[in-house]
């Protein structure tokens, strides 16, 4: 822990820089996260510019490049990791294009629910139902 937040004051950036030094991400990840944050520090501080005149940025695009860094950093971190602490525990032919990391998994099913139809949300709904009890 010490030797991460040491890389810059920021435990944000601290963890961002470590990321970057462990080969998890690149500076142009890196651009982009400083993109988003601009972004969203725009949605959440001038809202009331937003609400009035637009915004110069497309957020579902931004929302996207978000879950898509994201979606990265998770699956470096369960390669790295959890792969490496116990590799029998997953399959040879792991093809990481079809493992949803459960962060991402979230985030999509929030997006399906607030933007998707509603027969998408409804899917998710139906499926909570069915399976509540075994909660």
């Amino acid at each position: 822990k010490e030797k991460v937040l040491v890389l810059n004051r920021s435990r944000l950036y601290a963890s961002l820089t470590w990321l970057r030094d462990m080969g998890a991400i690149d500076d142009e990840d890196l651009e982009k996260f400083e993109y988003i944050e601009r972004c969203r520090n725009t949605l959440a501080h001038e809202m009331l510019t937003f609400a009035s005149s637009g915004i110069d940025f497309d957020v579902t695009e931004t929302f996207e490049e978000m879950v898509g860094l994201l979606r990265k950093i998770e699956i470096w971190w369960f390669v790295n990791l959890d792969m490496a602490i116990d590799p029998d525990a997953y399959p040879e032919d792991l093809d990481l294009e079809q493992v949803t990391p459960g962060p991402v998994w979230g985030l999509q099913m929030l997006i399906d629910v607030a933007l998707g139809s509603e027969d998408e949300a409804q899917k998710y709904y139906n499926y909570f139902v069915a399976n509540s009890d075994k909660v």
